[in-house]
């Protein structure tokens, strides 16, 4: 799935968990966003769990839910908007 596929998508209710978090919050919806992404349960969910606390500027708890998800958190030059797109990427 790319990430316009996804953003453009109708009804998210049938992706997996962490792609329904991204769908949330790209239709603004950063809250739902990150309940969803903790009921994965995964270290998908904890990837995306992470770029949400970026997003917020939570880097401490993001950093912790990198290392969770077996990544590190990317450089500042990266934007969201890039790391969003490479997260559905890899999980589309």
């Amino acid at each position: 799935m790319t990430p316009n596929e996804l953003t453009l998508l109708a009804d998210p209710s049938k992706l997996s968990l962490p792609l329904q978090a991204l769908w949330l919050d790209a239709h603004g919806n950063w809250e739902r966003a990150h309940v969803v992404c903790q009921r994965a349960k995964t270290a998908d969910g904890d990837w995306v769990h992470a770029y949400l606390h970026r997003k917020e500027g939570d880097l401490d708890n993001a950093n912790y839910w990198y290392a969770r998800a077996g990544r590190k958190m990317p450089q500042p030059a990266v934007g969201l908007d890039a790391e969003w797109a490479e997260i559905v990427r890899a999980l589309g």
